[in-house]
C-alpha cells in the first residue's frame, strides 16, 4: 500500500465529517470490500463522492455513451473517496463545456495551443476513450460492443485542439491520483492468454512508438504502469495514422500529484537502469515528443488561485478536499 495513498484516506476520512459537501447520512462508514470503511461513502449516496455542480451531469454523460463508471453500482460512481476515475471527473468535468478555460489550463504544457476543437455532442472533453475503431484489435465478447472504460485500452480523458501552425492535435489523458504498483508481470492475463500476441504486431511495426534500440525486451513492458503506457502509445500511434477527428498528431499527457512518490517505482527489473523513476524511464522510450508528463498541482495553480467568478465553488470544492493542490 503506498504511503501516499494512507495519507489521503485519512485526508478524504476527515473530509467527508467536517465539510457541508455531504449530506448528513453520506458521513456514516461506506461498505468496501466487504468491511465498513471511513474514506468511504454508503453506496446509496456514492454519487456524492463527485463535485455537487457535475452530480447530475456527469452521470447523466455516463450512461448516455454507456460508458463504465469504475467501481461503481448502479449507474453510480465508486464509494471509495480515493478514486482515481472520480477525481479525474472532479477537476476536469467542470470544463467539458468551458473551452476558453480549459485552454488556460493545458496552454503551459502545450504553447502551440490555439485554441479547443469539440469532440463528441459539443463537449471539450470526453472521458474513457477508446478510439473510433477497435485500433489495436483487442478481444470483445461475441455479438457485443467495445465498452469505454471496461475491457479494452481507455484514456481516462481525451481533447482536440488547432495549434498555431494550423494543425490540429488529439491528447489522451492518463490521469493518476494514489496509484503505486509493483513488480507484478502481466504477460499473461488470469484465463492465461499471452497478451504479447495482442500487443506484439504494434511493437514491430517501424513507425513504433518507442526506441527498441533503448528498451531492452518487450518483454520488460509487461508491468505496471509500462504495460498501461505502452498501449496508450499504441493507441495514439494508430488513432494519428487513422487521422482521428483529422487529427494530424496523437500525443498522450500523462498528469498525476507531484507528491504521489509511490508511482515513482520502477516495478520492471529489465527497465531499472535507464532512469530513476517510471516516468524518466517512459519519457526516454517514447519517440518523437508524444508523451508528456506534468504534476497536477503546477496544472490546476493558475485556476485556483485567480478565484474567477465562474470557477469560485469549483476552485473552493477542490481545494478544500485535494488540499495538496495548494502546495506548488
Amino acid at each position: 500500500m503506498g504511503k501516499f495513498l494512507e495519507s489521503e484516506k485519512k485526508r478524504q476520512a476527515d473530509f467527508k465529517v467536517r465539510s457541508s459537501y455531504f449530506s448528513a447520512k453520506a458521513r456514516a462508514d461506506g461498505i468496501y470490500n466487504n468491511k465498513p470503511r471511513p474514506f468511504c461513502l454508503p453506496l446509496d449516496y456514492s454519487e456524492e463522492n463527485l463535485f455537487p455542480e457535475i452530480r447530475q451531469t456527469a452521470i447523466a454523460y455516463f450512461d448516455s455513451y454507456g460508458i463504465k463508471l469504475h467501481d461503481g453500482l448502479n449507474g453510480k460512481p465508486s464509494n471509495h473517496l480515493c478514486d482515481s476515475q472520480v477525481c479525474c471527473l472532479n477537476f476536469l468535468f467542470p470544463f467539458v463545456k468551458k473551452p476558453h478555460i480549459l485552454a488556460k489550463i493545458l496552454k503551459p504544457i502545450f504553447p502551440n495551443l490555439q485554441e479547443m476543437l469539440p469532440i463528441e455532442n459539443e463537449q471539450y472533453i470526453v472521458f474513457e476513450w477508446i478510439g473510433l475503431k477497435n485500433y489495436l484489435g483487442e478481444k470483445i465478447s461475441l455479438n457485443s460492443k467495445r465498452t469505454r472504460g471496461a475491457n479494452c485500452t481507455s484514456a481516462d480523458a481525451a481533447v482536440i485542439f488547432k495549434r498555431n501552425d494550423g494543425k490540429k492535435q488529439m491528447v489522451l489523458i492518463e490521469w493518476k491520483y494514489t496509484e503505486s504498483y509493483y513488480s507484478e508481470n502481466k504477460k499473461y492475463s488470469k484465463i492465461g492468454t499471452d497478451r504479447t500476441r495482442i500487443y506484439r504486431p504494434f511493437y514491430k511495426k517501424y513507425d513504433c512508438p518507442l526506441d527498441k534500440k533503448v528498451l531492452p525486451s518487450f518483454d520488460a513492458l509487461f508491468f505496471e504502469p509500462f504495460y498501461q503506457f505502452m498501449r496508450q502509445q499504441f493507441l495514439a500511434r494508430e488513432m494519428e495514422k487513422a487521422r482521428e477527428f483529422d487529427s494530424d498528431i496523437v500525443s498522450v499527457l500523462h498528469i498525476a500529484p507531484v507528491r504521489n512518490t509511490d508511482f515513482h517505482r520502477i516495478t520492471s527489473p529489465e527497465l531499472s537502469g535507464l532512469g530513476e523513476t517510471a516516468i524518466d524511464i517512459w519519457k526516454r522510450l517514447v519517440r518523437n515528443h508524444r508523451f508528456i508528463s506534468t504534476n497536477t498541482e503546477e496544472l490546476f495553480y493558475e485556476s485556483l488561485t485567480n478565484k474567477l467568478p465562474d470557477l469560485r465553488t469549483w476552485s473552493d470544492y477542490i481545494s478544500e478536499r485535494y488540499s495538496w493542490i495548494q502546495n506548488v
